[in-house]
């Protein structure tokens, strides 16, 4: 019956919560806090914190963390599981629905104008990056990242990963003072 609760408790801010992670923290505070009693504000305040200071979704993070505690290696994986599966079941109901209709001017006309919108959105946020990059580590410092990945990447085509480890290394030689 547990890993049932558990099941809920994070399928129903998956679906209740639009806008993902932040937007379904509320949601789950109550159903871990309130109604389902595994962990008190404070518990749960500290929960919140821990998963903020790592990497990744707030909500699966905190999903696999009180399922575990709550109902070991399977609650984590049924909490995991229940805070995706909402994104997931709507993921292949639209992929179908698309692929249904893949010939139908309106869905070509729709990817046409999504395209730009998304060029766009990406290009605020390189923007964004690259400003976070100069303030942050300075413009010489950013530049010479900057030529050195076009380098590796486009003229000698060394594998991506193989450039943010390089990346990673010059940070830590050169912009932490070691």
């Amino acid at each position: 019956m547990i890993y049932v609760e558990i099941f809920i408790a994070f399928f129903l801010p998956g679906i209740l919560g639009y806008g993902g992670g932040p937007a379904s923290i509320p949601l789950i505070q109550y159903e871990v806090v309130e109604r389902y009693e595994w962990m008190t504000v404070q518990e749960f305040s500290e929960v919140l914190a821990i998963g903020n200071a790592l990497p990744g979704p707030i909500a699966t993070k905190m999903a696999a963390f009180i399922g575990y505690e709550v109902g070991g290696w399977l609650g984590a994986g049924v909490g995991l599981f229940a805070t995706i599966a909402p994104s997931l079941v709507m993921m292949i109901a639209l992929v179908g629905l698309l692929y249904k209709h893949k010939d139908s001017p309106k869905v070509k006309r729709l990817t046409q104008y999504v395209r730009p919108v998304i060029a766009v959105l990406l290009g605020i946020l390189t923007i964004q990056f690259l400003a976070g990059s100069v303030e942050g580590g300075g413009i010489l410092h950013t530049i010479i990242l900057l030529v050195g990945s076009y380098f590796l990447l486009e003229k000698w085509k060394v594998h991506p990963a193989i450039v943010i480890v390089i990346s990673i290394a010059y940070g830590v030689l050169f912009l932490s003072g070691g």
